[in-house]
């Protein structure tokens, strides 16, 4: 096994990419969770896929648009305040927890200003449908809270998206009226991820055995989806991108499973998530509560541990891991490495700002 530790910003040295390579991916940030980390650089989960000059993108965790213009992504005129984003051609919403769309509206509401509105068709949202019943209730906890939003407590990606236009109405209208800016439905189209026919519902113990199944299709990419398990949060999915020069795979959040490893297989990259046990573990000393039983149970059982990610990786015969949705993102990089069994390719860790060309994910 071949260990590499990825320091955050590229002017710490983070950027290994092959610039011969076509196809890249581009870590705009790596940490888990609902929190800050008191103000870590690692951001929340977020990545970007780029082809030629298209760009797409893998959630939407904190900071990712900071690290999108980082990484020069953007056009030559992003530093006027009135361009930037015209080469995004898509982006991908694996689960509907916080972490992963938290600057969703950042994109939605800045997208006119940054240069959406130029781009000859819409950028395309794809992102999970309602789950169509409540997450049931964790079976230690003592008393059921008030819900959020009881007429509609599972919102999929378009609700979400269509709510997130209301909130911010006062501001778009004005928008609208005052600089003649358009409405934003011309230049985001959100598409929900339709499961298979015969698909079963909700289980929040495993997700069913399947195939992967195509979501997204165009000139430059194919991106296939498959369930995987992050009880009770459903539908949760792992994506793989078909690309000119290879194949990267984002596991989404999800403890080990069949799934995770099908649509993995024989991948050139996977983007694995990962998490500390040893912390999961310190964050509630006994005694506990039911609440921290709860959410340990939930950290434990739906995530990946770092003692895992090597067998998974190795199941799957993929070239290159890269460790990513760092739970927490205050693990020194040498810790998570030196976690990592099992597995004889390249690790890295996905901090933000690590680059890794396709082609020379094919030649290490």
């Amino acid at each position: 096994m071949i260990l590499m530790a990825s320091a955050v910003g590229a002017e710490q040295g983070s950027e290994t990419s092959d610039p011969t390579s076509e196809t890249e991916l581009v870590i705009l940030g790596g940490g888990a969770g609902r929190t800050s980390y008191g103000g870590d650089p690692t951001g929340g989960f977020s990545a970007a896929v780029v082809v030629g000059e298209d760009r797409y993108i893998v959630d939407f965790g904190r900071g990712w648009q900071e690290r999108y213009y980082e990484a020069g992504l953007g056009n030559e005129r992003a530093h006027t305040g009135f361009s930037g984003l015209e080469g995004l051609k898509a982006g991908f919403v694996t689960h509907l927890h916080s972490d992963h769309i938290i600057d969703l509206p950042r994109l939605l509401l800045f997208g006119s200003t940054e240069g959406l509105r130029k781009r000859t068709d819409p950028v395309v949202i794809v992102g999970p449908a309602s789950r169509g019943d409540l997450p049931p209730l964790a079976s230690n906890l003592e008393r059921e809270e008030r819900l959020v939003s009881p007429e509609n407590p599972t919102p999929g990606i378009k609700s979400t998206v269509e709510q997130i236009f209301a909130a911010y109405a006062s501001d778009l209208n004005d928008n609208i009226r005052d600089s003649g800016m358009p409405h934003p439905d011309t230049y985001i189209e959100v598409r929900e991820i339709a499961l298979p026919e015969g698909t079963p519902g909700p289980d929040v113990s495993v997700a069913p055995e399947m195939a992967p199944f195509e979501i997204y299709r165009d000139e430059n990419i194919s991106v296939s989806a498959i369930l995987v398990d992050h009880a009770p949060m459903y539908p949760s999915y792992a994506l793989r991108f078909e690309t000119p020069d290879g194949v990267i795979v984002f596991s989404g959040d999800t403890n080990m499973n069949p799934n995770l490893v099908e649509i993995a297989r024989d991948a050139d990259i996977l983007v694995l998530e990962v998490i500390s046990t040893d912390w999961a573990n310190n964050l509630f000393p006994e005694p506990r509560s039911s609440a921290d039983i709860a959410k340990l149970h939930h950290l434990l059982e739906s995530h990946t541990p770092v003692e895992e990610v090597g067998q998974v990786a190795a199941q799957a015969n993929v070239g290159r891991l890269v460790l990513s949705h760092l739970a927490p993102a205050t693990v020194p990089d040498e810790e998570w490495l030196a976690g990592v069994s099992g597995f004889e390719g390249e690790v890295l860790v996905g901090r933000p700002l690590l680059r890794l060309g396709l082609s020379e994910a094919n030649n290490p």
